[in-house]
């Protein structure tokens, strides 16, 4: 019992022992590595110096075959052969140090890579044979091909240059399966003697190492004759050089999210050059102008992969250089104006050309703008959208509820508008809120993408059409399980806004962009924010999703930063590098034929006199019919309106009519020479509540703020009202105190002190509106 007791504790001594011989530390080289990233086809795209200060690559998988042959030659010929350690040349190196002064080494490769893990300690017999037990070890974990590119990853190359890829890109500038035999034969013999490479120092010796090595490679016949007198003549390596840096802020923000690490991305590199050319170009356009700053992103719409990424334009330091504006928060100006027509069409309170307000508007003191500051009545509803019109826009967001909108910006992944709802109250859509490019370009390719996958399905969604972009080669982008309901908008509502906004005009100089360039069409978007300080383009084709952004890192506005004069032409350069994906196409199960009124854009109604056969979401159904054409009765001439207790019932006409709200018609009738206002009515016919002027402002049940000026003196305020007869005399009242009388242009000034009161406005004919008036100071909480 004792004798077995002792057998089993010899054995787990042993045991312990072998594991102990067999186990190296993991990983072998603790050393900080630099940050490298390539492009899609493997090519070097930049890299940032390890946190030690050293252009250390991280470890490859193999090496190359000319630098592996070389090296075998030059250092350890036998390296297949031995046990991790070369007895002949030990005994060869002792016997040189022992007789003579000239110092050897008898290391194998093996052995230097032991030394190099425990970062080069001093030469000692002891030390020596401290490596030459561990190299035993290291066999017996590791192959040969394993051990050759540690060796191969580690080794110094001079000055700060560690590992074969950092030395071939530094002194060559070229991956190191690239290298010539001259070149291989001489990054071989530096990390014997990393400090030949100082240029002007030791050139002559550097040059005889090479070429003894290269001698070496003709005599074993690994090289021929023509081979060895071409390598004879290739200069050797000098002061390092630069590294490629084609994507600079992709790199840095792969420095923060992969520290160290060889990241392997899906930027195109053709690409990628092409929209660096383009960038640089129009950064000397812009900057005649001061805008300094540009980023661009190219996202593909089906694998959701980053393809180009251009964080900023060539500019300096002294304008922000270094600043990564594809994800810098700036204002969104009118780039979210797609995503509320989307959710009112798929929603069913919108039809995709439907006649909306384009009025001025008071809300609660905010008084939204267009762009000209000018108002066009009434507009359709895709029109407003393609011209990007600011009222009509501010007008749907209150129609459809701003926190509903706020919910599918959530959903749409735009992360940085984060705030509650009523922060951005309705100034949201016209760019109140901040978001990036990054978030912005992937929420119109998230659009595409559930159209494509719709299309491409039997009429099922995509779970997640929204999630971010990816941007390493071998990670894919996971649209989910397939769903009979979209996760945000249907796929007939984003057809009908993309069609809509692939309508819009090009820029100057693409006037005629239809007629050569529909090989290539573009659903997209341009926004402007406040002040001039951001401008944005983004389109999408069903391959691919482009954003842009121009102004100027500091937020410094100017005059030309506008997304049709300084985003689109970038955009649209952009499309022109991309191979053409046609169009999308048309989601039938998500559309219904309908009889729509061509001049309102609603359901035909009983008085329409013509309909149209279109194709509009299948919810748009539920929409009113046209209301817009009405029936009338005319007297025999038909130049007033009549009726049955005015004038004889056989020679009464009835018509239909198209009519608008006095307020719209106001705006709507001298930009359409077309339209005609109802005709008034016969002189002694009974009107019925027929309305014929409306209150322009101010806004029933609004309150009126009262301005100071510098010196503490009240401001006028100015009421305005529409009349259907352009002729028509108005009398004013304020609390049955009569004020006046206006013609043409009905506005009337006053300077009233806070309180109630009752402003009235009557015609020659009778008509008569009133509305409340709350006065009150600007300064009143």
């Amino acid at each position: 019992m004792q004798l077995k007791r002792k057998h089993l504790v010899v054995t787990g001594i042993a045991i312990v022992l072998l594991l102990w011989y067999l186990c190296l530390p993991k990983p072998l080289f603790k050393n900080p590595t630099a940050t490298v990233v390539t492009s899609n086809e493997g090519h070097l795209l930049g890299a940032r110096i390890a946190d030690d200060g050293q252009w250390r690559f991280p470890a490859g998988d193999s090496v190359p075959f000319r630098f592996k042959t070389a090296i075998l030659q030059f250092e350890d010929a036998y390296f297949y052969r031995h046990p991790g350690f070369n007895p002949v040349s030990m005994t060869k190196a002792l016997w040189s140090n022992l007789t003579s002064d000239n110092r050897r080494g008898g290391s194998t490769l093996t052995q230097q890579v032991i030394r190099l893990s425990r970062d080069n300690p001093k030469r000692t017999y002891l030390e020596k044979l401290l490596e030459t037990f561990m190299a035993t070890r290291l066999e017996a974990g590791y192959s040969k091909d394993e051990i050759l590119s540690l060796y191969a990853s580690h080794a110094p190359f001079g000055g700060n240059v560690v590992g074969l890829e950092s030395a071939s890109w530094r002194y060559f500038g070229i991956p190191a399966s690239q290298l010539s035999w001259g070149q291989a034969a001489a990054l071989a013999v530096l990390p014997n003697a990393p400090a030949l490479v100082f240029p002007g120092r030791n050139e002559g010796v550097f040059k005889a190492k090479r070429d003894r090595l290269l001698l070496k490679l003709k005599t074993e016949n690994i090289i021929d004759e023509t081979t060895y007198n071409l390598a004879l003549a290739e200069v050797l390596p000098g002061a390092p050089q630069e590294l490629p840096d084609l994507a600079p802020h992709f790199t840095e923000r792969m420095v923060q999210e992969h520290p160290g690490e060889s990241v392997k991305s899906s930027l195109d590199l053709n690409l990628q050059n092409r929209l660096n050319g383009i960038a640089a170009e129009a950064y000397y356009r812009l900057s005649q102008n001061q805008i300094h700053n540009l980023s661009i992103l190219v996202l593909d719409v089906k694998t959701r992969k980053v393809l180009g990424y251009m964080g900023n334009a060539p500019t300096t330091r002294e304008h922000a250089s270094y600043v990564d504006l594809v994800s810098a928060r700036r204002s969104t100006g009118s780039t979210l104006k797609p995503f509320l027509y989307s959710a009112m069409l798929g929603s069913g309170e919108l039809l995709p050309h439907e006649l909306v307000a384009d009025v001025p508007t008071t809300i609660n003191g905010y008084n939204p703008q267009n762009f000209d500051k000018t108002h066009n009545g009434a507009v359709p509803a895709s029109q407003a959208l393609a011209q990007s019109l600011n009222v009509p826009a501010v007008n749907l967001l209150r129609s459809h509820g701003l926190k509903r909108f706020y919910n599918d910006l959530q959903k749409l992944g735009f992360k940085d508008i984060n705030r509650p709802a009523d922060h951005y109250g309705l100034s949201l859509i016209l760019g109140g809120s901040e978001s990036n490019l990054w978030d912005l370009t992937n929420a119109y390719a998230g659009m595409a993408a559930t159209l494509n996958f719709f299309n491409d399905s039997s009429s099922e969604y995509p779970a997640h059409a929204f999630d971010e972009p990816v941007y390493l080669k071998n990670t894919a982008y996971d649209l989910g399980e397939k769903q009979p309901l979209p996760e945000l908008y249907d796929a007939g509502a984003i057809y009908q806004t993309l069609q809509t906004l692939r309508e819009v005009n090009r820029p100057e100089g693409s006037e005629n962009w239809e007629f050569f360039s529909d090989a290539q069409p573009l659903a997209w978007k341009t926004g402007t924010s406040y002040g001039f300080k951001d401008a944005w383009a983004v389109g999408v084709t069903p391959q691919y999703a482009i954003g842009v952004w121009v102004g100027n890192a500091d937020g410094e506005g100017r005059p030309g930063i506008t997304g049709i004069q300084a985003a689109a032409p970038i955009l649209f350069e952009v499309l022109d590098l991309l191979p053409a994906s046609g169009w999308f196409k048309m989601p039938f199960d998500e559309l219904v034929e309908a009889e729509m009124c061509p001049q309102s854009g609603k359901l035909g109604g009983l008085y329409c006199p013509e309909t149209q056969l279109k194709w509009i979401p299948k919810k748009g159904t539920r929409t009113e019919a046209c209301s817009f054409h009405r029936q009338i009765f005319l007297n025999a001439e038909r130049t007033h309106q009549v009726n049955a207790e005015c004038y004889p019932l056989g020679q009464i006409v009835s018509q239909s009519w198209f009519s608008l709200p006095p307020l719209w018609e106001y705006y709507y009738a001298p930009l359409h020479p077309e339209y005609q206002s109802l005709p008034d009515f016969l002189p002694g016919c009974f009107r019925e509540s027929e309305k014929t002027m409306e209150f322009i402002y101010p806004k029933a049940g609004e309150a009126i703020l009262i301005p100071k000026d510098f010196e503490g003196e009240k401001q006028e305020t100015v009421f305005k009202l529409a009349h259907r007869d352009t002729d028509a005399t108005i009398y004013w009242y304020l609390d049955a105190f009569y004020l006046g009388s206006t013609t043409t242009f009905h506005e009337l000034s006053l300077i009233l002190k806070p309180g109630d009161y009752l402003l009235s406005a009557t015609d020659r004919a009778g008509n008569s509106i009133s509305r409340k008036l709350h006065i009150r100071y600007a300064s009143e909480d």
